[in-house]
C-alpha cells in the first residue's frame, strides 16, 4: 500500500520547486567561472556549498519538521542565543561592515542566514497556534508575537547587518498578513513609527546615513560610497540586449566592479549576457518565489501555508533588494542573490529553505491522501 502511495505521489516531491533551486545553481557557477577566470577557490566553496544544502534539501523534505516545533520554545532560546553569541565574538567588520560572522580558521559561518529558516519555522508555529484562540487579531496577542520577534531584529541590528534585519522584518510582517492580521493594525503601527523616524535617523552609523544620501544622489562620491552603484549600472548598461558574451565583459575582466561575485553579480550577468540573459534570470527568480507561495496557499495546515508565505518573503526580499541596488534603484544593503552570489551560508540556506517548502508540499499530499 505505501509504495503504492509512494509511486502515485511521485515521493511527494514538486519537481519545479526541485529543478529551479538547481538551474539557478548552475548558472551561479557559470558565473562565478566568468568572475573568477576559471576554477578558482571560491567556485570550488560555492560548488561544496551546493552540494551540502542538497543534502539539507534532501533532509528537510523528508523529516519529520514537528521534531523542531515541538520544541520551539528551546529552539527560539537557541537561535536567540545564538545570535547573541555572534554579536559579542563575531567578526568581519573589517570586510563586510559587519560583525556577523563566526570564524574557523579560513571557514566563515553567517549564523543569521540558516537561522532564517528556523525563524520561518517558529513563527509559522507561534502565529498558527495563537490563531487558535479566541483572542487573536486582538492587540494583547500581536504585541506577544511583537516582543517575540524583537530579539531577532535587535541582536541582528547590534550587528551592523541592517540589510538581513529588513529580511527578518520583512518576513514577520508577510507572516502576519498571511496569518490574517486586520490591516488597521498594519496602519495603526506605521503611523506610530513616525515621530520615531528622526530618532533612527542619528541612532544610524555615518556609513549607513552615507548609502541613504548615495541612494538618491551617486554622483555626488563617485569614487567612495557611490561607486560600486555606478559601477553596476554602467556594467548592466554595457551588455545592451545581447551581452558582450561569457567572459568578455570590460568591467568584469578588468575588476572595476566591486563585489562582482558577491553582492552585485547580477551587474556582470548584465554586462556578459545583456538584457536578454538578465530578463531570463529574473523570471526564474520571480517563478520561484512565485511557486513557493503557491504552495503554501495549498497547504494543508495553517502552519504550512504561514511557513511557505515566510521563506517566500525571504526569496522575494533578496530578489527584489539585490536587483534593485544592483540597478540603482534602492539602497546598498549587502543583500545577496539567491543561489547565485557566491557565499557558502546562504547558498546552504537557500536550499534548505527550498527544502521545507518541499516538507509542506509533500505534507499536503500525504494529507490529500488520508482525506480520501
Amino acid at each position: 500500500m505505501r509504495n503504492h502511495i509512494l509511486k502515485k505521489e511521485g515521493h511527494g516531491l514538486d519537481w519545479c520547486l526541485a529543478l529551479l533551486p538547481l538551474l539557478l545553481t548552475a548558472i551561479s557557477l557559470f558565473m562565478l567561472y566568468s568572475t573568477s577566470g576559471g576554477i578558482s577557490r571560491r567556485w570550488v566553496m560555492q560548488l561544496l556549498s551546493a552540494g551540502i544544502g542538497i543534502l539539507l534539501f534532501a533532509v528537510a523534505h523528508y523529516c519529520d519538521l514537528h521534531v523542531l516545533t515541538g520544541n520551539r520554545n528551546i529552539v527560539y532560546i537557541g537561535c536567540v542565543l545564538v545570535l547573541a553569541a555572534v554579536w559579542l565574538l563575531g567578526s568581519g567588520k573589517e570586510q563586510t561592515g559587519a560583525n556577523s560572522w563566526i570564524r574557523m580558521g579560513s571557514v566563515g559561518i553567517q549564523p543569521s542566514e540558516p537561522i532564517k529558516v528556523l525563524f520561518a519555522l517558529l513563527f509559522s508555529e507561534i502565529i498558527a497556534g495563537e490563531k487558535r484562540k479566541s483572542t487573536w487579531n486582538k492587540p494583547k496577542a500581536l504585541l506577544k508575537l511583537t516582543l517575540l520577534f524583537l530579539p531577532f531584529f535587535a541582536l541582528i541590528v547590534l550587528q551592523n547587518d541592517t540589510g538581513t534585519a529588513l529580511v527578518y522584518l520583512f518576513m514577520f510582517l508577510i507572516m502576519l498578513f498571511s496569518g490574517g492580521v486586520r490591516m488597521r493594525f498594519f496602519i495603526g503601527a506605521f503611523l506610530a513609527l513616525i515621530p520615531i523616524v528622526p530618532a533612527v535617523w542619528f541612532m544610524l552609523a555615518p556609513y549607513q546615513k552615507n548609502r541613504i544620501f548615495v541612494f538618491f544622489m551617486p554622483e555626488t562620491d563617485p569614487m567612495g560610497a557611490g561607486y560600486q552603484v555606478l559601477q553596476s549600472g554602467l556594467s548592466v548598461a554595457s551588455g545592451g540586449i545581447f551581452g558582450r558574451g561569457w567572459m568578455n565583459g570590460v568591467y568584469n575582466r578588468l575588476s572595476l566592479l566591486p563585489e562582482k561575485e558577491t553582492d552585485f553579480i547580477f551587474g556582470v550577468v548584465g554586462e556578459e549576457l545583456g538584457f536578454i540573459g538578465s530578463g531570463v534570470l529574473v523570471l526564474l527568480l520571480l517563478f520561484l518565489c512565485l511557486r513557493i507561495f503557491m504552495i503554501g496557499a495549498k497547504a494543508g495546515t495553517e502552519s504550512g501555508r504561514l511557513l511557505s508565505s515566510g521563506i517566500g518573503a525571504m526569496f522575494l526580499f533578496h530578489v527584489t533588494e539585490n536587483i534593485g541596488m544592483c540597478l540603482g534603484l534602492l539602497p546598498v544593503t549587502g543583500i545577496p542573490l539567491p543561489f547565485i552570489s557566491y557565499g557558502g551560508s546562504f547558498m546552504v540556506t537557500c536550499w534548505l529553505a527550498a527544502g521545507v517548502v518541499q516538507n509542506v508540499y509533500a505534507e499536503r499530499k500525504k494529507l490529500r491522501f488520508l482525506r480520501n
